[in-house]
C-alpha cells in the first residue's frame, strides 16, 4: 500500500489535521456534557392492589374516574377476607398528567418485591415466582384499553435476609434482586397499563414469603438525549459515507486491483456508515419493536470489522512475511477476533519486527530506506491513534462509573454519562475518518511515480521471491528476528 496520503503529507498539514480532529472530539464531548440530558430515566411506581373477586377479564386501572376497588395494605380487615388470587397489581405508565413519547425509543420494566420475614412463611432456596402479566395501551384518556400482550412468566426469586432469622426480627424486609419483566423496543403510544397477578395454588408461588408491596421501575431513554443522539448520527452519516465513497474512488483510479488492506479499510468505512444511518428518525413514526436488536447488530458489525482491520493492518506490516494481500492468510487471526487480548499481542509483535528493521535502515539503499520509513511511520501512527482512542474510551468509562451522573461547573451542569456516550461515538467516527483519509492513495504518488519508487516495487517483488526460494534453507528463526538480532539483509 505504498504511496498513501500520510506518506506525502507535510508535518504542518498533519498537525493541522490532528488539531482539527481534536477540536471535533472536544465538541462531541461538550455536546453530551452541556446540551444533552442524562441518557435514561428510571421512574419507580408503587403497584396499586386492585380487588377482583369474580376473576373477571378486563383491565383494572389504579386511578382516574374508572379506578378499581382497592386495598391499601394486606393488614386491613378487608384484605383478611381476600384470597391471593383476588388481587391484581396495577400500574399506570406514566404518572398522572404525563405522557410517553416515541422519542423515548424503548421501555424496560423491572419488578421489586417488598417481602416481610415471617418464621412460618420464609422464602425457600432457589424458589421460582410465577407472574401472570398483561400490558395494554391507549393514546388518549377516553379510549378503551387495547391489549398489547399477555404472558405467564417464571423468574427466579433471589433474596437475602441481613439479620438472624428469629421471632424478634419478624417484620423486617428481605433484600431481593430486581426481576426483569418486560422490554419494549418502541414506545409508540402515550399511555400503558400493566396488570399483574401472582397466582397461588398447591404448586405455584409457594415458598415466596409474605409479599407486602410490589414496585415496578420503568426505564426509558430521555427524549432530549434521543434528539441529540439522532442529530449526531445525521451529521456523521453523510460525512463518513462521503469519505468512504471518496476513498474507494481514489483506490479505483490506480492501475491495479485493490489490495487486501485497501479493501478492509473500505469495509471499515462501510461498517461505520451502517452504524451511523439514523434509522431512528423512521422509528418515531413506525412501531418497530426490533430496533434494540438492530442496534446491537449494527454495533457488532462495526466492532468485528474494526478488530479484523487491526489484525490485517498489523499482518500487512510484518515486513518479513512473504505471503500478504490474501484473506486466507488471516483465517486464524480473524477467528480470534472475539478475544480482544489477541489484538494487543499482534500490535506488540508488529512493533518488535519493525523495531528490528529500524536498526537495518542505515545499511539500505536510499530508495529502499525511504520505503521502509514510510511503512514504519504508517504503522506507528495508527498504533498511536488506536491506543489513544482505546485509552480515552476506558478513561471515560471509569469516570462514569466512579463519579456522579453529573458535575456542577459554575452555573453549568455537566452530564457525565451523556458526555461519555457522545464523546465515544464521535471519537470512533473521527478515528475511521482519519484512517480513510490518511491511508487513501495519493494522487501525487500515482501521477508522478519516480524511478526510485519503481525500484522499490521491484525490490519488494525480489524480496518475496528470495523469501520463497530460501524456505528450504537454514534461516534465522522468527523469535530471533523478533528480538532484533538480524544484523544485515
Amino acid at each position: 500500500m505504498a504511496g498513501a496520503i500520510i506518506e506525502n503529507m507535510s508535518n504542518r498539514k498533519l498537525i493541522f489535521l490532528a488539531s482539527s480532529v481534536l477540536v471535533f472530539q472536544v465538541l462531541s464531548i461538550m455536546v453530551g456534557a452541556l446540551i444533552a440530558p442524562c441518557p435514561t430515566s428510571a421512574i419507580r411506581y408503587l403497584a396499586t392492589k386492585c380487588i377482583n373477586r369474580q376473576r373477571l377479564r378486563g383491565w383494572l386501572v389504579p386511578w382516574g374516574t374508572n379506578r378499581c376497588q382497592q386495598v391499601h395494605s394486606f393488614d386491613e380487615p378487608l384484605a383478611k377476607t381476600l384470597d391471593a388470587n383476588d388481587i391484581v397489581f396495577s400500574v399506570h405508565v406514566p404518572l398522572p398528567n404525563m405522557e410517553m413519547s416515541p422519542w423515548f425509543q424503548y421501555m424496560l420494566a423491572v419488578l421489586q418485591f417488598d417481602i416481610a420475614f415471617k418464621m412460618i412463611n420464609q422464602i425457600e432456596d432457589d424458589v421460582i415466582v410465577t407472574i401472570d402479566a398483561g400490558l395494554a395501551y391507549r393514546d388518549d384518556l377516553m379510549s378503551e384499553w387495547m391489549m398489547k400482550f399477555h404472558s405467564v412468566e417464571q423468574r427466579p426469586l433471589k433474596c437475602i435476609f441481613a439479620v438472624p432469622k428469629t421471632y424478634g426480627n419478624e417484620g423486617h424486609f428481605y433484600h431481593c434482586d430486581p426481576i426483569p419483566i418486560m422490554e419494549l423496543g418502541s414506545v409508540a403510544h402515550k399511555y400503558f397499563l400493566i396488570n399483574m397477578r401472582l397466582p397461588v395454588n398447591d404448586t405455584v408461588n409457594t415458598g415466596i414469603g409474605e409479599i407486602k408491596d410490589v414496585h415496578i421501575v420503568g426505564i426509558h431513554q430521555n427524549g432530549g438525549f434521543t434528539k441529540v443522539w439522532i442529530s449526531m448520527k445525521t451529521v456523521f452519516s453523510p460525512w463518513i459515507f462521503g469519505a468512504t465513497t471518496w476513498y474507494w474512488h481514489r483506490v479505483r483510479l490506480i492501475a491495479r486491483r485493490p489490495v487486501l488492506l485497501e479493501k478492509v479499510i473500505f469495509a471499515l468505512g462501510v461498517s461505520m456508515t451502517f452504524l451511523n444511518v439514523p434509522v431512528e428518525w423512521l422509528s418515531l413514526g413506525f412501531e418497530w419493536t426490533w430496533m434494540l436488536l438492530f442496534e446491537d447488530v449494527r454495533q457488532g458489525v462495526f466492532y468485528s470489522t474494526l478488530f479484523c482491520f487491526w489484525i490485517i493492518f498489523c499482518g500487512e506490516h510484518l515486513m518479513d512475511q512473504s505471503r500478504r494481500n490474501q484473506l486466507s492468510v488471516y483465517w486464524w487471526e480473524i477467528g480470534l477476533v472475539v478475544f480482544g487480548s489477541s489484538i494487543l499481542l499482534i500490535f506488540d509483535l508488529s512493533e518488535r519486527n519493525i523495531g528490528g528493521k529500524i536498526q537495518q535502515l542505515p545499511g539500505m539503499s536510499e530508495a529502499r530506506r525511504r520505503h521502509y520509513k514510510g511503512v514504519i511511520f504508517r504503522f506507528r501512527f495508527l498504533m498511536l491513534v488506536t491506543l489513544a482512542c482505546a485509552a480515552m474510551t476506558v478513561i471515560f468509562f471509569i469516570l462514569n462509573q466512579v463519579s456522579e451522573s453529573h458535575w456542577h461547573w459554575g452555573d453549568y451542569t455537566l452530564q457525565v454519562y451523556s458526555a461519555f456516550l457522545t464523546g465515544t461515538y464521535g471519537m470512533w467516527n473521527l478515528y475511521v475518518f482519519t484512517i480513510i483519509f490518511l491511508y487513501a492513495p495519493s494522487h501525487k504518488h500515482n501521477r508522478h511515480k519516480s524511478g526510485d519508487q519503481r525500484h522499490i516495487d521491484m525490490t519488494e517483488k525480489l524480496e518475496n521471491q528470495e523469501t520463497q526460494l530460501t524456505c528450504g534453507e537454514q534461516v534465522p528463526t522468527e523469535a530471533y528476528r523478533i528480538i532484533g538480532k538480524v544484523a544485515e539483509e
